[in-house]
């Protein structure tokens, strides 16, 4: 046997053992890919995405799609090699840094957590702006975005509850209720009243020192007292703020007469504040993507997002600039009687 055919033998398994770490490595980066779009109008098992109780609603044709990106899992979650050339190579796909990001200390559960608290707080922007078009008064209030599992609150506070009063004191901002637990003895329970499903409920939380301070186990935020009930219904595995603009639109469409894009199928994307501004969102050439594979024929881009959603091979979609949702409404309004109508472009400078 030569040396040359030696050398082979020990450098294939040596190869095969490099290809097989590279492979299965994980590297700092994190992978985009065009997600599943949502028809916000539309039912899931059997029942109405949007549902309203309190106010008469109009279901109509047409289509007002959310967009999602497929995003890669903070660490222990990984990717490798292999899947970071084929996002890399991709049209489609897109390749970022992990620390542009998550936070290098971020876990899968944070992230998820963090997610749902942005889905409520997005869905009670949306339903305020949504009301707010309308010509509804609506009052902010103090909201539970989240309860903690095991925590004092588990069982006995609910996400969207409206806190009311503490200890029979009615509050009014967010320093009475972090006061009140505060001042709470070790091992006495404090009387909470929320609205819940427009209703006084009156519940005994006891609160528990955790790290160095006595806490409930809550995280609370700005919520609104609705003149009728309006809740959005999706899959809890779909988090983040971003569904805000196309929420509030659904949210619009589904409270007043006729179709608002003319049956046809609109898409979009962006976060909403209280005053209806459309913020920026990550992913936006990968929403683009998948509003275009769903057949949608506009698609509404933050206008922050612009020079980017330029880039995204969009086809004959439009990409329409939406600084508000007041703006979208007006934009699609023109589009549906008219597909040429001058609307404001990503292309305006």
């Amino acid at each position: 046997m030569t040396q040359r055919i030696v050398a082979g033998l020990v450098a294939v398994p040596l190869l095969v053992a490099l290809w097989w770490k590279a492979g299965t490595e994980g590297l700092p980066y994190v992978t985009y890919e065009p997600g599943l779009t949502l028809d916000v109008l539309a039912e899931t098992h059997g029942n109405e995405i949007i549902q309203v109780t309190g106010h008469k609603t109009y279901r109509d044709d047409g289509e007002l799609r959310m967009t999602t990106v497929y995003v890669s899992q903070p660490r222990p979650s990984k990717v490798t090699l292999f899947e970071l050339m084929h996002d890399w190579i991709s049209k489609d796909d897109a390749v970022y840094p992990y620390d542009a990001v998550y936070q290098q200390d971020e876990t899968p559960e944070q992230n998820q957590q963090e997610g749902a608290v942005d889905m409520v707080s997005s869905q009670d922007n949306a339903t305020a702006v949504a009301l707010h078009e309308l010509g509804y008064d609506v009052k902010p209030a103090l909201e539970v975005l989240s309860v903690t599992k095991g925590a004092p609150a588990d069982g006995k506070l609910k996400v969207r509850d409206i806190i009311e009063k503490v200890g029979g004191v009615t509050v009014r901002q967010s320093d009475d209720l972090t006061n009140a637990i505060g001042n709470t003895p070790p091992g006495r329970s404090l009387p909470l009243t929320v609205r819940r499903d427009g209703k006084s409920v009156t519940v005994q939380v006891t609160p528990v020192e955790t790290d160095g301070s006595p806490k409930i186990g809550i995280q609370i935020g700005i919520g609104y007292v609705f003149p009728f009930q309006v809740s959005v219904k999706i899959d809890p595995n779909i988090g983040g703020p971003s569904a805000g603009l196309m929420f509030s639109l659904g949210i619009y469409d589904t409270l007043t007469p006729g179709s608002l894009t003319g049956g046809a199928i609109v898409a979009g994307t962006g976060t909403i504040d209280a005053k209806g501004h459309v913020g920026p969102i990550g992913g936006i050439q990968q929403k683009i993507v998948g509003a275009r594979d769903a057949g949608a024929q506009l698609f509404m881009v933050p206008p922050d997002n612009c020079s980017d959603a330029l880039q995204a091979p969009h086809g004959d979609m439009r990409l329409v600039k939406a600084t508000t949702m007041h703006d979208a409404v007006a934009s699609i309004e023109a589009w549906a009687k008219d597909h040429d109508a001058a609307l404001p472009s990503c292309t305006d400078k």
